[in-house]
């Protein structure tokens, strides 16, 4: 074969394959770093793009979808010293593909190592109950910081989250020991209350049932006396109006004579009620004498 044509055939293939290789079809939330003989000449963005062959070349590609990464286990050390194992997931995105690629040699691995000094940092300031407590407070306080802090690198940090906490197993049953006296010490709290109200209310249903057997007696007494004091008014009109219809009597024709009888009958009645054989009675008046006695009779009505 002609050496010639060996030269030109592979200088076309060589040729095919160059312009071949400038097609770039880039996919969705994809982009492309181009660099012109060594210098950044622009950003490709999904679809496609042909390249200047022998001069362009794709010397970056970003993904532009929010990505997870692990964020290995970190020894921390708490505010009253004691030592702790962390690790979490770290969510962020790449929001500047240029800065992504020329601001760090491998951003992920600087937001990684970031967000595990930040995390030694924020736990270093809180005490070993706050970091059970306060988990939302610390992936805040991460996220704030590593934010800003890759600002620089065209990363965008969205999400942090702890997922595990270990801590040494001495301090685990300390921990557990204490939790334990604190639901005995809440169960007696609770016992106790519970017995001071029983005894309450018991001493208030003693007290309610006395005051309610005094309010009864009191309303006893005042009805005995209103009832004492309506038979008196009952007697005393009575005895006035038997009085008024004596006096009215007496002062009609006759009404004198038949009270004077009226008087002597019942004098008599007395008299003989008192006639017993063991009783002694001693007479203010002659009785052998009906007139005297009717006069001295009619001498007392008179002077009443």
């Amino acid at each position: 074969m002609n050496p010639l044509i060996i030269i030109v055939t592979g200088i076309g293939l060589f040729v095919v394959v160059s312009l071949m290789r400038s097609i770039r079809i880039v996919p969705a939330q994809t982009v492309q770093i181009v660099e012109r003989l060594g210098k950044y000449a622009g950003t490709l963005s999904n679809g496609f793009h042909v390249l200047v062959p022998f001069i362009d070349k794709v010397r970056y590609s970003q993904n532009l979808k929010e990505q997870a990464i692990d964020v290995p286990v970190q020894t921390c050390f708490t505010l009253d010293n004691v030592r702790i194992e962390v690790d979490g997931v770290l969510y962020f995105k790449v929001v500047d593909p240029k800065k992504a690629s020329y601001g760090i040699t491998d951003f992920k691995v600087g937001t990684i190592q970031l967000a595990q000094t930040t995390m030694r940092s924020v736990i270093g300031r809180l005490e070993l109950d706050k970091t059970f407590e306060e988990r939302d407070n610390i992936n805040a306080a991460i996220v704030q910081q590593v934010d800003e802090a890759s600002d620089e690198w065209g990363v965008k940090v969205t999400r942090y989250e702890i997922k595990n906490i270990e801590i040494p197993p001495t301090i685990l049953d300390a921990m557990e020991s204490q939790m334990r006296a604190e639901r005995e010490k809440r169960a007696l709290v609770a016992r106790s209350i519970g017995e001071k109200e029983s005894k309450i209310n018991y001493s208030q249903g003693i007290m309610t049932e006395a005051v309610n057997r005094s309010q009864g007696e009191k309303e006893k007494w005042v009805n005995e006396a209103q009832g004492r004091a309506a038979e008196i008014r009952a007697i005393a009109r009575a005895t006035a109006t038997s009085i008024k219809t004596l006096a009215d009597a007496m002062s009609v024709p006759g009404g004198q004579d038949a009270v004077n009888l009226q008087l002597t009958e019942q004098y008599i009645g007395t008299l003989a009620s008192l006639g017993r054989k063991e009783t002694t009675v001693v007479l203010p008046m002659d009785l052998s004498n009906m007139e005297q006695t009717m006069e001295t009779l009619q001498k007392m009505l008179k002077v009443k």
